[in-house]
């Protein structure tokens, strides 16, 4: 492989702010794995955002660059898993995999597609230092041919139109705006741009602790809701705390610790438990070997928690811990309480990527 911008390459990267700026160019903020694209000729390399190789897990997009994009460039966009009108990021997730028998099978079953949205190099020439809106209209003009599973991602100039994207697309899976300067060069693994994601709250139980890997202080809550069975499902962790506050909370919890025996999450150990619950600690090939151990505590605080959106039945990124409501009584903590965005088929928000 011989290109102007050759891998790994750490992707461009967005700040988030509390509202869509003006006189920007704006796209949806695309729920997958963050990927740059390097084709020179049959040679695809696919780096992720931590410019570990994505390559061997998506045979279908090697597939697709090869048939559609340019003989030689480098692309950045997302890899997601879309049908039903929806992402879907739970079966994005299951494509790492370490036997090439179940990727292929993956691949037929929930194939993935490209979503493009830059363009660093094209045949014997670096885009980097050029504007966004210099590097747009290049990417338009070298995907104008592209089909499914090749797509050229929606941008617009007018703000009015971004707002209306945040409130909508939401419904196919999408999870806010990214909005780029127009003169901005791409600055690698430089947080350059800007993100409005969508922010909720909720009241959920606090179920367990994990403990700080600097210490002995109080690394994440691990957060429970109760479903229509009475059945308390792990649902995620809040983790985002200074270091006095982790502190605080080892003795505000020490009257909560417990064991796990008649714990509802008793089980977590159990592999064959998860099948039929959401539990802290499940197998993962994400995790890598960290101690997934936890400290039970009885499931008696709540908490109210802001968080972006959900994932199938959990939350999809870490929440934010806002504060304790001992106004709350833990089984009025269920599911019923989570706002459901209005459902969009992802088809309409592909359908506009033309500039």
């Amino acid at each position: 492989m011989d290109l102007p911008v050759m891998p790994p390459v750490s992707p461009m990267l967005a700040r988030s702010v509390a509202s869509i700026p003006p006189g920007m160019s704006y796209e949806a903020k695309w729920d997958g794995f963050r990927a740059v694209v390097f084709r020179d000729g049959d040679e695809v390399e696919i780096g992720s955002r931590t410019g570990k190789p994505l390559t061997r897990y998506f045979p279908e997009v090697v597939a697709a660059v090869r048939a559609q994009l340019p003989q030689r460039c480098v692309v950045d966009g997302e890899i997601v898993v879309a049908h039903d009108g929806r992402l879907h990021f739970e079966e994005l997730l299951e494509r790492i995999h370490p036997a090439e028998s179940r990727v292929r099978t993956l691949a037929e079953r929930t194939p993935a597609s490209l979503v493009a949205f830059d363009l660093l190099a094209l045949g014997d020439r670096a885009l980097t230092g050029e504007g966004q809106s210099t590097r747009r209209r290049e990417l338009a003009g070298a995907l104008a041919g592209a089909a499914p599973p090749v797509h050229l991602a929606p941008a617009t100039t007018d703000v009015a139109v971004a707002r209306e994207w945040f409130e909508h697309f939401e419904g196919a899976g999408l999870d806010g705006v990214v909005a780029k300067p127009l003169d901005l060069p791409y600055r690698p693994g430089e947080r350059v741009m800007y993100k409005v994601k969508h922010t909720r709250t909720a009241d959920c139980v606090v179920a367990g602790f994990r403990w700080h890997r600097s210490g002995p202080v109080v690394g994440s809550l691990l957060l429970g809701l109760y479903d229509g069975d009475g059945r308390l499902q792990h649902v995620g962790v809040a983790a985002s705390f200074p270091m006095a506050r982790r502190r605080e909370l080892v003795a505000e919890l020490e009257p909560l610790r417990t064991g796990t025996e008649g714990h509802p999450w008793a089980e977590w150990a159990d592999e064959a438990a998860h099948a039929r619950s959401r539990m802290p600690g499940g197998p993962s090939r994400w995790s890598g070997g960290k101690d997934l151990s936890w400290v039970p505590l009885r499931p008696e605080r709540v908490c109210e928690v802001g968080y972006d959106h959900m994932e199938g039945d959990r939350f999809r990124h870490t929440a934010q811990f806002r504060r304790w409501r001992p106004d709350r009584t833990p089984l009025s903590c269920t599911y019923e309480q989570l706002a459901e965005p209005v459902g969009y088929d992802l088809a309409g928000v592909l359908g506009g990527g033309r500039p």
